[in-house]
């Protein structure tokens, strides 16, 4: 069976493991059902931005044409800084994309991808962006008007703890020792005064499952159609945006947004 066209990131359903479906092209390829099977995905040598559709050479930020990627919201200092946001003053790239994604409820939240981190979402991203990152557990710190205040929060935080994840990490953790209760109470405490009123009530802790099990993978190697037109091998798992192989190599699916490849999958 082959499916061609430009894939798109992983679409999630939070279940117990969590269901992944792949976008390509016009279709949807269900991807949980094939682990234990071997795939072929050859990267076709072609590039559609993911906003406008113009085959590029490059892709910037995980799927943009280099003009749309300096022009559109989604790209803005304040989505990869969110403390830099300006939308709540009157000025973005796009206003009416702003009421709708930065002048929403953000959370602030903290998260288990094998080390704590600390992240910024907006409201209606939970629990995908945790399971895009491939977190075990999660929890909300804090809960703001605007995305610029979550920022600030996440910029005291990060005086504490990383808002990176470690990918080794991330693949092989499958529980940690860590209270995120306590932390959340601990973390608290550190913040200034005029930031700890936005911080959220609820203790509710989120436990995610993948489709992973980590059957003797003692080394991951990463592989991407920058450097590499084919890869293949038999599925072992999926975990945040990770196509996992029983030999070790790993797909970051949503760095390849807008690549168009061809999926061979035998029976």
């Amino acid at each position: 069976m082959k499916f061609s066209g430009n894939i798109l990131k992983m679409r999630t359903e939070f279940s117990v493991p969590v269901q992944y479906y792949l976008p390509i092209g016009k279709e949807e390829i269900h991807i949980n059902p094939l682990i234990g099977k071997k795939i072929n995905i050859k990267y076709l040598h072609r590039i559609n931005c993911i906003n406008c559709g113009v085959e590029t050479n490059k892709s910037f930020h995980q799927g943009y044409c280099y003009s749309c990627y300096i022009s559109v919201p989604q790209t803005d200092t304040g989505i990869l800084h969110p403390e830099k946001d300006q939308s709540h003053l009157g000025i973005s790239r796009d206003m009416e994309w702003a009421k709708k994604n930065t002048l929403i409820d953000h959370f602030v939240y903290l998260a288990l991808t094998g080390d704590i981190k600390v992240g910024v979402t907006r409201h209606t991203q939970i629990p995908e962006r945790w399971i895009d990152q491939g977190a075990i557990q999660a929890i909300r710190f804090a809960r703001t008007p605007y995305r610029q205040l979550a920022g600030q929060i996440e910029v005291e935080l990060k005086k504490h703890i990383s808002d990176k994840t470690n990918r080794l990490k991330m693949l092989t953790a499958t529980e940690s020792s860590i209270n995120l209760t306590e932390k959340k109470k601990h973390f608290k405490s550190l913040i200034p005064k005029d930031l700890n009123q936005y911080v959220s009530l609820n203790k509710k802790i989120t436990n995610i499952k993948y489709p992973f099990n980590n059957p003797g993978i003692d080394k991951f190697i990463s592989v991407t159609f920058d450097n590499q037109e084919f890869v293949s091998g038999k599925i072992a798992g999926i975990k945040g945006q990770y196509l996992i192989f029983s030999d070790g190599k790993i797909l970051n699916i949503r760095k390849h947004n807008g690549y168009f490849i061809e999926i061979e999958i035998n029976k």
